[in-house]
């Protein structure tokens, strides 16, 4: 099986690698010649993820609110 490198520098992974991976997130590291791929620890994976929409859903949340949270999380102090 082969990586293929696009123009844009992304890596695409055989379907046969990613049907076997639990979660697609992933940090890289370097050994040798080599690139390890290695699940990162403390991601939120999609039943988290669901769990937690849906609290903010009884809430009373919206999309909307969500996305300005993310904007506001994301904003640089100063």
């Amino acid at each position: 099986m082969s990586v293929k490198k696009s123009s844009k520098n992304r890596v695409t992974l055989p379907k046969p690698i990613i049907q076997q991976a639990t979660d697609l997130e992933a940090s890289r590291s370097r050994s040798g010649k080599a690139v390890v791929l290695k699940p990162v620890a403390g991601s939120i994976s999609g039943k988290r993820l669901k769990l937690v929409r849906a609290k903010i859903k009884a809430l009373g949340g919206r999309e909307r609110d969500i996305k300005e949270a993310i904007r506001w999380a994301r904003r640089r102090p100063g």
